[in-house]
């Protein structure tokens, strides 16, 4: 038997992945333990939680991975700094001494903590590249015997964009674009001028997009950025200001769009609503021919996708729909946790000297669903529960989901916490806030009430899959929602001629489909498609809502407020669910009724104390 750990670290996202020969047993964020959103430490509880639960210590781990190459992302820093000159001297000086002193050699800082958790002399740490890291995060769990790989972040050591070629055997380079020029930097450069976080707010960006006219990708493709027909570009750096290390824009973005950036948590204008249109366009542009030189380059029918632009949902589903490929399978951790896996696995496959596919005969994908993370007993549950002094009924798994789709029915608002944590930023199912798509107050409700952020936010439908049809204009399977696709038209609503010319915000106004939770202002949602084999508990109360309502979808959003990661514990749960306006709170076997529960109070307002996304 062979036992690998994979760890990303020291950016953001750290995370942890346990492989014992060749099977995905256990990932976590560091952030769902530490309660820091992002959390880019070392990922000490992360490691601890995937080794507890295989029940072993460090010491029977045979083989630790690392997800990137910290002297060659050094070499990168150092030509950057050189670059910026004189003028970020002062940004850089600090910035050189961390890598002079740890950074260039943080597989060296990996064996320190391990050591410091009590890891056995003499571990040596096994390096990745960070984009094949990502790479192999994306083929090795794909249901593919062969495939097109397509990675596209902010930037790993020097490369920014890779493609791949995927065979039994092993994962192959193809073409790679470098730093300066990424279109993950290009997003994060609009997401910082709309006054979001860099890093965390590039989802705000792409859901804010449909409220805007795309009025500046000209400027775009003129200025900023020269895309060539087979998806290659290059970022005229000097319009950035990210090379000088302290913010992403300056002067050339404030004459090319019209004065400074918004300032956070200022009012959303106009402008905000087209910049976002405009570069979420030339997004879907850039990649979208990228997609279709990979086809070109490797001959495959079948696409894999990694790294931080791949969660943008809306230019994966034009992939899937212009259907470049025949198949398309998103990593569901694909950001930076994800290569935590991928090291896992080029390292286990190392050194087993595999040279084959794996996948076990009807298995649809290697991930169980993302379903990787904690579990906690009914013994636990209940433990937890009766320290906060919860009021709470036992019931069996029917009778639980006979009276949650009765309170969905109802207008209710329901925190879904069951089985093993999703490993990703997306929640599938398990750590989940879940309501009624049918009511048009529902997506306003659970933003300013529950969610406690964005109206302007849309929220994800899970659907029945083999009923995903009858509702979206959906091509293949999307269990990871990672694929917005159109509203079918048989649901949609007609648009009032007087109304057809509100813009912005005044766009949540309509009513556009028979589902309008979901339905985000041009038509189109993120979907989940939910089966069996994946996520079975989540699909039995899915089912029972579709035999009760006669609808076989809901709304799906993540089990957290704003700014504060997914809940992992009990107890995060319970909190979670007294600090807002939940009606409902289904945890394992237990149902707790809001208007049952005693007060819950707090030595200080928590909106204090969770900084904002």
């Amino acid at each position: 038997m062979t036992i690998t750990l994979g760890i990303s670290a020291f950016y953001h996202d750290s995370a942890a992945t346990l492989v014992v020969d060749g099977k995905i047993v256990a990932a976590a964020q560091e952030e769902r333990f530490s309660r820091i959103r992002h959390d880019p430490g070392f990922p000490r509880k992360a490691i601890e939680y995937v080794l507890r639960n295989a029940g072993i210590n460090l010491a029977d781990v045979d083989h630790v991975a690392y997800y990137e190459d910290p002297a060659l992302k050094f070499r990168r820093v150092l030509s950057t700094a050189a670059v910026a000159g004189l003028s970020a001297a002062r940004t850089y000086a600090p910035v050189l001494g961390e890598w002079l002193s740890t950074k260039r050699r943080m597989d060296r800082e990996v064996v320190r903590h391990l050591r410091a958790m009590g890891d056995r002399d003499g571990r040596r740490i096994e390096v990745h590249g960070h984009h094949e890291s990502h790479a192999a995060s994306a083929f090795f769990p794909s249901p593919f015997e062969s495939a097109a790989i397509l990675c596209i972040d902010s930037v790993g050591e020097w490369a920014t964009t890779t493609i791949w070629h995927g065979r039994p055997e092993g994962i192959k380079l193809v073409a790679e674009l470098s730093f300066p020029h990424s279109l993950g930097l290009l997003y994060s450069a609009f997401t910082y001028f709309c006054g979001f976080k860099v890093d965390s707010g590039e989802y705000k960006l792409m859901g804010l997009a449909p409220y805007g006219k795309p009025h500046y990708v000209d400027t775009i493709l003129s200025h900023l950025i020269d895309v060539k027909p087979d998806g290659s570009f290059r970022l005229d750096w000097t319009k950035f200001e990210f090379i000088k290390g302290q913010v992403m824009t300056g002067d050339a973005f404030e004459q090319l769009f019209g004065g400074p950036r918004r300032l956070p948590e200022a009012p959303l204008t106009d402008r905000e609503f087209d910049l976002a249109a405009s570069v979420q366009k030339v997004t879907e542009i850039v990649v979208s021919r990228l997609a279709k030189t990979a086809r070109e380059l490797t001959g495959e029918t079948a696409l894999c996708m990694a790294g931080g632009v791949a969660l943008n949902c809306v230019a994966n589903g034009v992939i899937s729909r212009e259907r470049i490929f025949d198949r398309l399978w998103v990593q569901p951790a694909a950001g930076d946790a994800g290569g935590s896996l991928g090291a896992a696995l080029l390292t286990d496959r190392k050194y087993r000297g595999v040279a084959s596919r794996e996948l076990p005969a009807g298995v649809r994908d290697g991930m169980s669903g993302a379903l990787l993370g904690p579990e906690y007993s009914e013994e636990q549950i209940r433990d937890e529960l009766e320290a906060c002094g919860a009021v709470f009924h036992r019931l069996s798994p029917e009778e639980l989901d006979q009276r949650v789709s009765t309170s969905i029915e109802d207008g209710g608002v329901i925190g879904w916490f069951q089985g093993r944590m999703e490993f990703g930023p997306r929640s599938l199912g398990s750590r989940s806030i879940l309501g009624d798509p049918r009511r048009s107050d529902t997506q306003s409700n659970m933003n300013l009430r529950i969610k406690f952020r964005e109206s302007f936010r849309p929220f994800a439908p899970v659907v029945l899959e083999e009923k995903a049809a009858d509702y979206f204009d959906i091509v293949e399977e999307s269990p990871y929602m990672l694929v917005v696709s159109p509203i079918a038209t048989g649901i949609r609503k007609a648009i009032p001629q007087e109304s057809a010319r509100l813009t912005g915000i005044d766009l949540l106004k309509l009513v556009r489909s028979d589902l309008p939770a979901i339905t985000h202002v041009d038509f189109s949602a993120r979907v989940q498609t939910v089966d069996r084999e994946r996520n079975p508990r989540f699909r039995a109360l899915l089912e029972h809502f579709y035999q009760r309502s006669g609808c076989p979808v809901l709304v799906n959003t993540s089990f957290n407020v704003r700014g504060e990661p997914i809940v992992n514990t009990p107890f995060e749960a319970y909190r979670c669910f007294m600090r807002t306006n939940m009606d409902v709170l289904a945890i394992g076997d237990f149902y707790l009724d809001k208007s049952e529960q005693p007060q819950f109070e707090e030595a200080v307002d928590w909106r204090e104390t969770v900084p904002l996304d």
